[in-house]
């Protein structure tokens, strides 16, 4: 494994899943999700303009930790959104953000 071993180690891997179940959790979700997006510069359609480097020179990519990149470098959640009612989950498929998500629908 090339992570060390202390818990303040920054080069280990730090991945998220968020599971937002039912109407508030899809509608709480959604919101987080504008939030994350908006405090690591993520764009409503999953673009991320450019990667600046910090005053010491070092890059943050903590934003990983809630977003997976795509091969063609669009960021999107990790996250499942889970509601019987599909109008709940049509808010989210027809909003602001509804470019950010990869949807599967059954």
């Amino acid at each position: 494994s090339s992570s060390g071993s202390s818990s303040g180690d920054s080069g280990k891997m730090r991945e998220c899943l968020l599971i937002h179940l039912g109407q508030a959790g899809c509608q709480i979700g959604n919101a987080c999700w504008e939030l994350f997006c908006l405090e690591h510069g993520i764009q409503p359609d999953g673009q991320k303009p450019s990667v600046s480097a910090d005053l010491d020179g070092s890059v943050d990519d903590s934003f990983n930790t809630f977003f997976s990149e795509t091969g063609a470098g669009k960021y999107v959640p990790r996250c499942v959104m889970v509601d019987l009612e599909p109008t709940v989950v049509d808010e989210v498929r027809t909003g602001t953000y509804r470019q950010l998500y990869h949807l599967l629908l059954r």
